[in-house]
Order: C-alpha cells, then structure tokens, then sequence
C-alpha cells in the first residue's frame, strides 16, 4: 500500500494498492505483445500520436499541476511550468521524429546506419520533477518504437496514475505505457526479466549502483542519472548583479530539490564580498509558503523525511566548524526550511562533496580561474555547471575544464527537450532528451551493400 501524504500539511491525501506479482506479470506480457505490433508502426503514427499527447497534456495542465503541488510540495506556478515543458517534449519529437530516425549514410562505405527499437524499456523515476523527469524518457520511448514501464516514486502516485490515463485519452495502444504500482525491492526482479530489453534511472547514486549491478548481471543497457552538487562560478568580469539574482533562483528553485540547482557558489576573490552580501539576502528573502499561493517562491521539502535528512546535514556541518545563516525549520505543520547559506566549508569535506536537497548553498571564495576549476572538480559528481564571464578565454577554459555533461554561460542551466541532458562521474552515465536520448535504447544497425 502507497500513502499520499501532502508535505505542506501533513494529511493524508489518498491511498494506493501495490500491484500484485499476477498484476505485474500480466502489464509487463501486454508489454511484450503491444511491441510486437508497435515496433512496425511507421513513424508517421508514432508523432501523430506524440502530438495528440501533447495536447491532452496542455488540457489537462490545472488538475495535474494540482497533484504534484499536493503530493510533493511544488509551487503551482512551477508545476503547471513543468506541464507546459513536457508537451513542449513530445511536441518536439513529433515535429523532428522523422529527420532524427531517417537512416543515415555511412562515409566511405556503401550502406547506411538504420536506428531500430529494442523492446520493453523499465524507467526507475524520482518525485522531485515528478512529470517532466517521466516525460522525457516517454516521449522518446514512443518515438523509438519501444514500449514503457515505469515505476515511480512512492510519494507520486496520484501523479503516475494521471500520466498513464493522460496518454491512454490521446489514443495510445493498450501496454503501449503502463504505470507499475511496485515498491523498490520489486526493481531487481523486473531488470533480471529477459523481456524488458534496458533500463532508465533517475534517483540517489546508491540507487543508481543497485540498477547498475542488477543491469549489469542481465546484460542490459542502463542509462543512469544520479543528481550532483553542481558549481555556480562567478568571475571579476561577470554582471555581479545579475550573477547573485539569477544565483538564488538557481538554488531555490523546487524548494532546492533539484539535480541541477546550482548547489556550490564558487567566487573570485575581488567580488565575493559583493556577490555574497547580495545572494545571502536574497537566500534569506525567499518566501516559503503554501505551494498553492502565487507569491510562494518555495513550497516545503517533499517530505517529512527529506526535511530531517537536510536538518541533519546542517547540523554535521556546524560540529565541521562552517557557519550558516538562515536555514532552519519553519514553524508549521508542514516540512517547511527556510533558505540557507554555509560558509567556512571545508573543500575537502564529506559535505562538500555530497548533494543538499533543499534551498542551502555553499559558498566559496578562490584566488583565480585555476583554483575555481579546481574546486568545482573536486567532487565525485560531474552533472551541470553555470559560469559567469565575460571573457571569452575564461569562458572557453572552463568549457573545457569544467568535469560536467552540461555548462551554461552567464544563465541558469535548465534542461530542454532539444540539448542532450546527463552527466559524467557519479552523476552516471548516458544521456536523456535531444536525439541522444532518442538513440540510447535503440539497435543502431549497420547495413552494408555490395560496391
């Protein structure tokens, strides 16, 4: 059994069966036989299909935005965001769909690289986006010609019951997508099954080893996406202004509960102090409230277990001998923390190189570009990065040493359905969305002719 329970109030929202093992087997032979036909489907449906989802999506945005504010504390305004930015998904790969699986001619050769789908792919999903981190392994999944599983977080329930039916109105074929009511120790099983063909993960890096080992034991592809700590470098050059503006919103954005919030500020010595006075304030200016008001900038953390792990973290912080400001426990009943800032933490401490998911930051002071560098690197995670320059050899030194999948420059980094998204290190390997995410679960087949 699941229970909903809403983290701005402490109620409970709703309940939900977990699926049977007769249940599971007869989703996942659906599956099986859905491929069968699905895999031959010409390309043509497949984006009709992904458009009419998109449609269903922008229709259905209120009541669906309503549930993930209830069941994970995100804002209204984010949540309905986030709605948007899926259809903006399928949409996009049904307008690209045939240019992205055209076969493509092989250079110095007589034949062309054709891209074929797999079979059953089992996506492993977090609460935090809880629609936009499912959509963007989905839309593709359609697109290729494979089938999807997923199991979501236990917390999103009511939001994995309203995509399933949300894509189910838009016309999709029975076992096309099928939403698996299962807890965790159900996962293992599911990767060893010969008939799901890969698996996606978006979690905890010690959720992404056991997905690993169990993928790796079957022999199966895995594409894994672990979260990060990722650096916000600011340089003398940077509009210091905008830098600690565009910093705060980088931080608090999903209440801090974010993959790629921008986690550790690293900044030049000969603007710390005016960088840091200006995003302290603006960290402890941030309004936390009921996610359902407007003029909410944060909703509470997703939990009340997420709020005592943050709490926990800070509390290690302070016996490490750093000092924080602001971040604490909002009187309420629900799982409410104040935006925070550390200072003092030392680089090469336990918390420096772990993941806070909530609205605190770390800031940091360096001497030059080399030592920013360095101190961006110098964690086990490798994710996103954001740089501010404007100097254009500052800005190509860091694109290149930055250890990331992804760098913005002089913007928050952000995720859209056209740019390849993931990250290298602990933050795992593979890539989500753009073409690349479209070609992770597919059989690229070299055909080859006679000269």
């Amino acid at each position: 059994m699941f229970r909903s329970i809403n983290p701005a109030t402490g109620d409970e929202i709703a309940t939900y069966p977990e699926l049977t093992a007769d249940e599971v087997e007869a989703k996942i032979a659906r599956a099986v036989e859905r491929f069968a036909t699905w895999r031959f489907t010409p390309v043509a449906d497949r984006t009709a299909l992904l458009d009419r989802i998109a449609t269903e999506f922008d229709a259905r945005i209120e009541p669906m935005a309503r549930m993930a504010s209830m069941e994970m504390g995100k804002t209204l305004v984010s949540a309905r965001a986030e709605l948007q930015k899926c259809a903006a998904a399928f949409r996009y790969y049904a307008q690209n769909g045939e240019a992205l699986l055209a076969p493509q001619p092989i250079a110095g050769a007589n034949g062309e690289v054709h891209l074929l789908p797999l079979g059953p792919i089992l996506a492993v999903m977090p609460w935090n986006f809880p629609y936009w981190q499912v959509i963007r392994f989905v839309a593709p999944t359609i697109l290729a010609g494979n089938v999807g599983l997923l199991k979501h977080a236990s917390i999103v329930q009511g939001v994995a019951g309203m995509i399933e039916e949300t894509i189910i109105a838009a016309g999709a074929p029975d076992g096309l997508f099928q939403n698996l009511a299962i807890k965790s120790d159900k996962v293992g099983p599911l990767i060893a099954d010969d008939r799901i063909a890969g698996v996606a993960l978006t979690g905890s890096e010690g959720a992404g080893r056991s997905v690993a080992e169990a993928a790796g034991k079957a022999l199966k592809k895995v594409v894994l996406e672990l979260g990060g700590s990722d650096p916000f470098i600011v340089m003398p050059s940077a509009d210091i202004d905008q830098a600690a503006k565009v910093a705060v919103i980088a931080r608090i954005q999903n209440s801090g509960q974010s993959c790629v919030c921008a986690k550790r500020m690293i900044v030049h010595a000969e603007v710390y102090d005016a960088f840091a006075g200006k995003f302290i304030a603006g960290m402890l200016a941030a309004k936390a409230g009921d996610p359902m008001d407007a003029s909410s900038e944060m909703g509470p953390l997703s939990s009340f277990e997420q709020l005592k792990t943050v709490l926990g973290q800070l509390e290690e912080a302070k016996a490490a001998g750093a000092k924080l400001v602001g971040g604490e426990a909002l009187p309420s009943k629900g799982a409410y923390i104040g935006g925070g800032v550390l200072t003092g933490v030392p680089v090469d401490s336990a918390l420096a190189h772990e993941e806070i998911f909530g609205p605190i930051a770390m800031l940091f002071k360096v001497a030059d570009i080399d030592e920013a560098i360095r101190v961006a690197n110098a964690i086990p995670f490798g994710l996103g990065s954001s740089v501010w320059t404007r100097d254009k050899g500052e800005e190509d030194r860091f694109i290149a040493g930055i250890e990331a999948g992804m760098t913005a420059i002089n913007q928050m980094l952000a995720s859209m359905p056209e740019a390849p998204f993931g990250g290298i290190k602990h933050s795992g390997h593979g890539r989500e969305l753009g073409p690349w995410g479209l070609h992770e679960f597919m059989n690229i087949k070299s055909v080859l002719r006679p000269n």
